[in-house]
Parts: structure tokens; sequence; C-alpha cells
């Protein structure tokens, strides 16, 4: 049984990987803790408890976490999951509330009390997970392994030419979670692109497999729909977080994964954000800042993109 925090800026593509790790029966789901990104904290709050409500089976405790950057404005993103961040669609009454705490002294004290065993899947900005590091580092290396839907991965371009959102968003906690020394996983937004994508046929097939947690799931993506089918020129849907969810619960998807040195960028504007992969540094002809460092993560360059589809539609449509 793995055991997992889920840390998530809860917007349409989140709800999708959470309700992979929910539906999963090897995964334990010991908390979702929420933190602003996508949304502003209470939105992401609010989708968080719809989703689990949706997902039924289970019902993992979801606290509130950071409101804001650590040192910067935040940036949200209803431009691509809607204003609601759900796709605009009218969610289920709640019957669910967030469990009193506060996230980061949430993920510490879970941590102490499943020393090694507890993976951190983290879906948005790393804000939780920097002040968690921030107030008990000696506990935090009881984290078993970090999973991180973040960077522009292999590729060039994310929200900015060379910044992906949950980045962009607080690179200054992406940068404290870099360097925790904690064993980590990056899957860049260019894993959820070309092969990955669903397209029409495998969009219409979990919408309309007959049960709800189906039709939830394609439902509050239609936004992110709109986006990916005006850059495609057809149907499709890249999914970024419930790619990065698979590489955490379905290893064996994983075909690539280097390891890389990797470095935040934080205090030039243009590069802000940008998450430097250097996978072969003893090719440099000089040295240069940063040269010589060893691995700090593993970073996910290659996916089973059709088995990763496959095994997310027999979990939605026989949900």
């Amino acid at each position: 049984m793995r055991r997992m925090i889920i840390d998530t800026d809860t917007a349409s593509d989140d709800a999708v990987a959470l309700l992979m790790a929910l539906l999963d029966p090897a995964v334990q789901v010991e908390a979702i803790t929420t933190v602003c990104g996508n949304m502003p904290l209470d939105l992401a709050t609010i989708n968080a408890l719809a989703t689990v409500q949706v997902a039924g089976r289970e019902t993992p405790p979801v606290y509130e976490g950071a409101d804001r950057p650590l040192f910067r404005e935040l940036k949200t993103a209803e431009m691509v999951h809607g204003s609601n961040g759900m796709g605009d669609m009218d969610l289920p009454e709640l019957t669910l509330s967030p469990a009193p705490g506060f996230a980061a002294l949430k993920i510490i004290e879970l941590v102490k009390q499943y020393p090694g065993e507890l993976d951190l899947v983290v879906l948005g900005p790393a804000t939780n997970i920097a002040t968690a590091l921030l107030l008990d580092p000696v506990a935090m290396r009881g984290v078993r392994h970090i999973y991180s839907m973040g960077t522009c991965g292999f590729e060039r371009w994310g929200v900015t030419p060379v910044s992906e959102f949950n980045v962009l968003v607080d690179a200054e906690a992406y940068d404290i979670m870099l360097r925790s020394g904690i064993p980590m996983t990056l899957i860049g937004i260019d894993q959820c692109r070309g092969e990955a994508a669903l397209d029409a046929e495998e969009i219409a097939a979990i919408e309309h497999c007959g049960n709800a947690v189906g039709h939830f799931a394609m439902r509050c993506n239609y936004t992110l729909i709109e986006l990916y089918t005006r850059r495609a020129g057809r149907k499709q849907l890249g999914l970024p977080d419930p790619v990065a969810m698979a590489a955490a619960i379905w290893p064996e998807l994983v075909l690539d994964a280097p390891a890389c040195y990797c470095y935040t960028c934080t205090t030039e504007p243009m590069t802000y954000g940008q998450v430097i992969i250097n996978e072969h540094q003893e090719r440099a002809l000089f040295p240069y800042p940063g040269s010589g460092e060893p691995p700090n993560a593993t970073v996910v360059r290659e996916m089973d993109y059709q088995g990763f589809k496959r095994k997310l539609t027999e979990l939605l449509v026989n949900a």
C-alpha cells in the first residue's frame, strides 16, 4: 500500500489526478493539502472537497495551506480552467468541510507518523512544501519521495518561453523544494502533449461511460478542452497533473527519467520560474555556476502514453 499526501491548487486537471489516487486500490491518500495557484485558496479547497465527494470511496482530510506565494503576488489561471477552476460546471452541493489545521504543519505531522513511507505528490506551486521544509527540515527528511508536476521538462514553452505555471507562481518555493535533498521526480508540462493528450473519441468514452465519476472528470475540463482544441485544431485534452500522478502510482509507465541537476531561476525577470535541467554536466567545456553539483532529481523524458490513457480510462469508467 502506497501512502500519499497530495498537495494541489485544485482545478480541472488536478481533479482528475485526485480521482486517480482516490480510486486506485493500491494507494492510501493520507491527506489532501490545498494551496493557491490555479485558483485562490478558497476555490482550490472547494474543488478538492467536491472531487473527494464525487470519488465517494474514501474521505481523506483536506487541509488548507498557503493563500499566497512566499514573496510574490499570486498569479491564477482562470483563463485556462474557467472562473471556478472546474470548467464553469455546477459543482455538487458540498457535504464535506476542510479539516482543522494548517497544511504545512499537517504534512510535517504525517511525515513524523509515517517516516520513510510517505510520498508527496505536488500538483501545484510548492509553497506548502517549502513552508514545511522551512519549519522542520529534519522531520521532512522522512519523506520517501516527492513527485512534482513542474517545469517545462525537456522542451521549451510553458506559460512563458521558459517557465511552467506551477514554478512561475512561486519559484522561490520550488527552489527550496529542489534543494531539500529529498528524492524527487519531476514531470514536466512536455509530458502531457502530443501522444499523451486524449483525443475526441477518448474524451467521449470517459464522459459518456454512464457513471458520475467519468462524466465529472471530463465535464470539469471543458475549458481546458477548448484551449487544447484551439491550439491543436482538433478536439483534444492534455492532462498535466494526471500524467504526473500516473508517474507516481504507475511507475512502470515511466520509460526514461535521467538523473539531472536542476536549478530554479528566481532573480532575472525574463527567466523567473525557469528550471534549468542539466543532464550532462560532464560535457561542459568551462566551469559555470552549479557545475559539478550532483543530481537532485530525476526528470521524466518519456512515458508509455498509450498505457497511461488506457489505465486512466479503465479507472474512471469502472469507478
